[in-house]
């Protein structure tokens, strides 16, 4: 198997559990991406336009700072990029990770977690941010993702 990395952010623990589980079926080193500063439930809250998400996701310069450095993405020839979706795509953070990150021929795969909401543009996004990856189509999932769906998903892209 591939030498692989799950790289992923969650804000609610829910992104957490499954990006466990798919480093598990993929056999994968795991890298959590934490904000410098923690998200609150009121900073969360997405009815509220001044609730700080809203106002990172209305910004595409936005770029939280990192809490931790990036792992070295050079020891991986696929790296998972998980997180949960905001506004139909990658949350600001991801994008922080993925321009920290010194790409040199890596497959990207996106995943996410939502009850309805897709990726969105994210795919064409990251690969915008960093060019010098391949970013293949990513899938989003529910929390009723079974350990074989996610299994059967890492087996067909890797």
């Amino acid at each position: 198997m591939k030498k692989t990395l799950v790289a992923y952010f969650s804000a609610s623990g829910i992104t957490a559990k499954l990006a466990q589980r798919l480093a598990k079926a993929a056999e994968a080193d795991t890298f959590e991406i934490r904000p410098q500063t923690p998200y609150t439930q009121a900073d969360l809250n997405w009815a509220d336009r001044s609730s700080r998400s809203s106002v990172e996701m209305r910004d595409p310069a936005c770029r939280p700072p990192l809490k931790d450095s990036v792992p070295n993405v050079q020891n991986y020839e696929v790296v998972f990029v998980g997180f949960p979706v905001w506004w139909y795509r990658e949350p600001s953070i991801i994008d922080t990770f993925m321009e920290a990150c010194k790409w040199n021929g890596q497959t990207v795969i996106p995943f996410a977690t939502s009850t309805s909401s897709g990726l969105g543009e994210s795919r064409q996004h990251l690969q915008e941010i960093a060019p010098k990856t391949t970013v293949k189509e990513g899938k989003r999932f529910d929390g009723a993702a079974t350990d074989d769906e996610i299994a059967q998903w890492v087996k067909s892209v890797l």
